[in-house]
């Protein structure tokens, strides 16, 4: 019987790769259903949610898509060997994704002092709460997959993580411009 060291193992990145799209596919399931929910209970009430939404979650959506542009400059500094620059990349992609965090809590604040609170008479309001907020923990964990894609970056695994990372990231700021957007035409 053969014993194999760390270095012979090969890997195989395509069944991680297809958890990752299962877990994509899961999630959009998820906040499909979140925003039919609202479709439903705003029909039933003849209402949506009544507010102007705040201005941050306008700023923290570029901030978000600002963070896609510098994560996809990472990856293509990785492909052409400079991994300099995707450091520097990858390092803004977490601070932004930090600060659409930090910005999602203000724009609660600034929904809070409006005088809509999470739990209230029209659940349409309770669902701005929810959508944002489970969102908010799908950036938690896509900035989880950056800081793995900072983490000792060399040779295949470096190309892996940083594709993780990427599908993940493009997710969750494309699934943020569509609950945005929803939210903007169903007030």
């Amino acid at each position: 019987m053969e014993f194999t060291t760390a270095q012979n193992v090969i890997f195989d990145a395509k069944p991680k790769k297809f958890i990752v799209w299962l877990f994509v596919v899961s999630s959009t399931i998820m906040f499909g259903g979140f925003t039919s929910y609202y479709i439903v209970f705003a029909a039933s009430k003849g209402k949506g949610h009544g507010l102007v939404l705040p201005d941050m979650f306008m700023y923290s959506s570029l901030v978000l898509v600002t963070s896609s542009i510098t994560l996809f400059l990472a990856s293509r500094a990785l492909k052409n060997g400079e991994i300099s620059r995707q450091r520097l990349f990858l390092w803004a992609t977490l601070v932004l994704g930090l600060v659409f965090g930090y910005m999602q809590f203000s724009a609660w604040s600034a929904l809070y002092q409006s005088g809509a609170a999470l739990v209230n008479n029209n659940a349409a309001i309770s669902m701005i709460y929810i959508v944002s907020g489970f969102h908010l923990l799908h950036i938690f964990a896509g900035l989880c997959f950056i800081l793995n894609s900072l983490i000792g970056i060399s040779g295949e695994k470096a190309i892996y993580k940083q594709e993780i990372a990427s599908i993940f990231w493009h997710f969750i700021d494309i699934l943020w411009i569509y609950l945005y957007v929803f939210l903007l035409l169903n007030s």
